[in-house]
Parts: C-alpha cells; sequence; structure tokens
C-alpha cells in the first residue's frame, strides 16, 4: 500500500469516528423548537409549558429557544403528532389517546378505573421502568418520550341525572376517536359517538350527544357545563398527555442540552399537575354556582361502575401489550 493510500485511509478512519462521536456544542448555533398544546392560554398545561420555557431557555443560555403554539394553533393533536413525526414541528404535548394510532400500548393511561389516586398514578407514570417500557418503542415511529402531563380525573356531564351504569343505557355519549375509551362507554350501554373536541359544545347544545367525559378543567374553560345540567364526579378515568420530541430532531441536539430538557420537562410536569389540583375545586364550585347539578358518585356506586368497566382491561391486554399492563398493576399496587 503507497503512502497517498495510507494517509488517505487514516483521514477517512478518523472522520468516521469523529462523526460517530457525542456531539459537541456548537457556540453559535441556536435550535428553535415549536411546542404544541391544544390547550388554552389560561391552563396549567399552557403555564407549565412557559415555565419549561423559561427553564430550558435559562438552562442552555438561549441556545434552545422554545416556542410554545397553544389552543391548536399548528393542528389538531393528532395533526401535530404526524408533523412531529415529520419534523414541521420538533415536540408537542398531545393526549395518549389520541397517539393510540401510532402507538397502541400509551393508551394504557385511559383504561377506566385503572388509578386508585393521584399519588400512586404520579408515582407510576413517573417510574423509569414505566417510562422505558412506553417510550422506547415509540422511536421506530419517530417519537422521543419525554414525560407525562395531565388534563386531571375525568368526569361526566349530561341531560340527566347518572348514578349507575342503567342510567346511560341508550344515551349518546360523545367520546374522541379512540377504540379503548369507546369501549368504555359500550360497557356501560351508552351509544359512543366519537366527536372533534372543539365540535363538542355544539353537539351538546343540539342534543346530538346527551353528555361527554372530561377533565374538570375541559368542562370548565369549554364552557359544557353550560348545556349540560348535570356534572357527575366520578373519577372513572384519567387523561394523560404525552410529552414528546421528534426523534431525528432529538439526536441532533448535544447530550447537555438533551440533559437540561429532561430535567426541565421533570420540573414543569410537577408545576403543571400541583396548578391543574390547585384549580379544579374553584371550577367545581364555579360550575355549581351556574345552576347546573354537580353530584358526587358514592363509593359504591363507583365500585358498581369500577365492576362493570373492568372488562375493558382484559379486552385490549393483548392491544397494550401483556407486559405493561402487569408491570402497571404490580406498580399501582406498590405505589398504593
Amino acid at each position: 500500500m503507497n503512502k497517498l493510500v495510507k494517509v488517505i485511509l487514516i483521514a477517512m478512519l478518523a472522520f468516521a469516528f469523529a462523526a460517530c462521536g457525542p456531539k459537541e456544542v456548537e457556540e453559535d448555533k441556536v435550535f428553535t423548537v415549536k411546542l404544541h398544546h391544544a390547550q388554552l392560554e389560561t391552563t396549567a398545561m399552557h403555564l407549565g409549558s412557559v415555565k419549561f420555557k423559561e427553564l430550558v431557555e435559562a438552562g442552555t443560555n438561549g441556545k434552545v429557544k422554545i416556542d410554545i403554539f397553544p389552543n391548536a394553533q399548528l393542528g389538531t393533536d393528532t395533526e401535530a403528532a404526524e408533523y412531529i413525526q415529520t419534523g414541521s414541528i420538533q415536540a408537542g404535548i398531545i393526549p395518549t389517546a389520541k397517539l393510540s394510532g401510532f402507538h397502541a400500548p400509551i393508551q394504557i393511561l385511559d383504561l377506566p378505573f385503572l388509578f386508585p389516586n393521584r399519588e400512586s398514578l404520579y408515582k407510576t407514570m413517573d417510574d423509569p421502568e414505566f417510562l422505558e417500557k412506553v417510550f422506547k418503542p415509540m422511536e421506530t415511529v419517530g417519537f422521543k418520550g419525554i414525560n407525562f402531563w395531565e388534563s386531571g380525573f375525568k368526569q361526566f356531564t349530561a341531560d340527566r341525572e347518572i348514578h349507575a351504569p342503567a342510567d346511560f343505557v341508550g344515551t349518546k355519549f360523545r367520546t374522541m376517536e379512540s377504540p379503548l375509551i369507546i369501549a368504555q362507554f359500550k360497557a356501560v350501554g351508552s351509544n359512543p359517538v366519537p366527536i372533534d373536541f372543539a365540535e363538542t359544545y355544539n353537539a351538546l347544545q343540539q342534543k346530538i350527544v346527551n353528555g361527554q367525559e372530561n377533565p374538570v378543567v375541559s368542562i370548565k374553560n369549554m364552557k359544557f357545563y353550560e348545556v349540560q345540567s348535570n356534572m357527575i364526579i366520578s373519577n372513572h378515568a384519567y387523561l394523560g398527555y404525552a410529552f414528546l420530541f421528534g426523534n431525528t430532531f432529538w439526536n441532533t441536539l448535544p447530550k447537555e442540552y438533551q440533559d437540561v430538557i429532561l430535567e426541565a420537562a421533570v420540573e414543569a410536569a410537577e408545576y403543571e399537575r400541583q396548578l391543574s389540583i390547585d384549580s379544579e375545586a374553584t371550577m367545581i364550585a364555579e360550575i355549581a354556582a351556574s345552576g347546573t347539578t354537580v353530584t358526587y358518585l358514592t363509593e359504591a356506586e363507583i365500585a358498581v361502575f369500577a365492576a362493570v368497566m373492568k372488562p375493558v382491561h382484559e379486552e385490549f391486554r393483548d392491544v397494550l401489550g401483556s407486559d405493561l399492563l402487569d408491570l402497571t398493576y404490580r406498580l399501582i399496587e406498590e405505589y398504593k
């Protein structure tokens, strides 16, 4: 081998090893993140996003810039998920139910009567083993899962009183476009009707459906209570949100910046959850003061609903993954 060839080969190898090594922070490079969510600017989710922005920009000395687009300005949650995959936007906070078409196991948080209380809920979905099990496979479809945020436990609103599954028989209830959530309503004898979130108020007002489910924050901010005579506090399911980055974009970030983002997301999620908790009692009082009847299901009534809806867990075991479901049950029991 002549000397020139050896020099070329050595240079090529050196370049290859450099390319495979950890990314260095480029002094002048600024990474811009378009962050999607579909909530109003007054919500805990938006305020949590602002907190995240402040932490990331401070922690990277402005080298990672977060531009927040609330209220579905960049498209619906499903559209935003597609844009994250393709790199058109870099991050989003999206309901787990709306990600089921991209990665079915992530909707495990949507199972009815899965979590007995918020403490076991938070500890389970923040558990490293749980996060790894849910998020790692999503990298193959273009997402880097960061952590979970929330709108909170879901409640029913309806044009009638509800105390038992029999009260659902023959009704029509608005749902997300989610087979798992649709199955919950079928279990109690209702006819679920998938309707876009933005169209729900009109559907209730025009009696296209008799009721819907959502956390208190959505019931209050979207004014669903104005066109519903009853709100039933049931805590029957949870509306969790996955905080996702595009995997391709994520891999362009230096590890130093990735670490800042991960730490900021944890702090911002804790802040967002606490804001959500703190606002619920006030919102419920305001809804009651408007004339809407607010009813709290008794423990006995909740037990009946839970028994009727529990078969949905097994119905979706194969979809969610038996290992993930069993892991979730174990963690809930440990943290309970």
